[in-house]
């Protein structure tokens, strides 16, 4: 693994979300505990809670451009990851920013439906993403709703999905993280035709940024110099850890535990 003289920068263009479940405070604890210093740079505000998202505002196009590239100019960004861009403006302010980072990876995470169901784009977003970012990124981590939408298959299976979005990217992880099965299958695809089945047990209750959590810890293992197999593997394990300790706060979703408890003692 790549040795650092300081935390590798992982920069995170993300919503806000005031609960401190999902967004950017996600990205933040989920970095942190990979040993990375997370660099959040707002894409969008949002009004949600652990039940749902009820409305957001897509941040100015300059300012997220400002806030992105005060950090690319300062720190050593050593991989980028996605979460809520909420407008096709804001996908073509993303790779703009990545002309100016070749070869850094990006990790992709097509959010596009709350926990709870709310949207948060419009369906041209997710198109979009698909067409414009997917072959910039190195990886993608819908879930399986999620990749319905992008594959454009209202009931398609995970494998259906995947032949369908390789064309646009190298790798793509789809979760399953929505059935009643007692076991979980998270897939790894990629387009040379390897694949990767990763099973866990599937816990109870429903989660609030387990897509960020995953999102962010995946890039962080990218930033440190882990090999994507790999890397996919150590954030998949690290995530159902966070969810089998996790916490209900409010009155909705379960939030993910990032952090132990004796962190800051």
């Amino acid at each position: 693994m790549t040795t650092y003289s300081s935390r590798p920068v992982v920069l995170c263009l993300s919503g806000h979300d005031p609960s401190g479940g999902a967004g950017l405070q996600a990205d933040i604890e989920a970095l942190l505990a990979q040993g990375c210093h997370a660099a959040p740079t707002v894409t969008a505000l949002t009004v949600q809670d652990t039940v749902n998202v009820t409305d957001f505002r897509v941040l100015d196009r300059d300012w997220v451009l400002a806030q992105a590239r005060a950090v690319i100019a300062d720190l050593p960004v050593a991989a980028v990851k996605l979460g809520m861009l909420g407008s096709v403006e804001m996908v073509d302010t993303v790779l703009e920013l990545m002309q100016s980072l070749p070869g850094v990876p990006l990790v992709c995470d097509p959010v596009l439906r709350a926990g709870g169901g709310g949207a948060l784009g419009k369906d041209e977003v997710g198109y979009a993403i698909r067409e414009r970012l997917f072959p910039v990124a190195a990886i993608a981590t819908p879930n399986l709703p999620e990749a319905r939408i992008l594959a454009e298959l209202p009931e398609g299976s995970a494998d259906e999905c995947a032949e369908k979005l390789l064309p646009h990217i190298q790798h793509l992880l789809i979760t399953d993280g929505h059935g009643d099965e007692t076991e979980v299958h998270n897939r790894l695809y990629s387009r040379d035709g390897s694949r990767h089945t990763f099973t866990c047990a599937r816990l109870p209750g429903s989660y609030h940024g387990s897509g960020c959590t995953l999102a962010s810890t995946l890039a962080g293992r990218l930033a440190l110099g882990e090999d994507l197999p790999s890397a996919v593997e150590s954030a998949l394990a690290y995530t159902w850890r966070t969810l089998r300790d996790a916490e209900q706060p409010g009155h909705g979703q379960f939030v993910p535990r990032r952090l132990p408890l004796d962190f800051c003692s």
